[in-house]
């Protein structure tokens, strides 16, 4: 019973704390291709992988990805 309350305890405090280790960056650029290779550089800078989150296009693009 300890055990199996113990191994609970720690998976809700790595499913909370998983979040806290996200970064979220932004770029701008003129054409759909230069904001994802933007995002690409940074990451690769960074050594993590990244997700698209969002992308707006009005004169500019406007983009948002989650490094993980």
């Amino acid at each position: 019973m300890k055990y199996t309350l113990t191994m609970a305890a720690a998976a809700f405090f790595v499913i909370m704390s998983a979040p806290c280790y996200a970064q979220s960056i932004t770029v701008t650029s003129g054409t759909l291709d230069e904001a994802e290779a933007k995002i690409a550089e940074k990451a690769q800078h960074l050594n993590a992988k990244y997700k698209i989150t969002e992308a707006n296009i009005h004169n500019r693009v406007h983009m948002t990805a989650r490094l993980y």
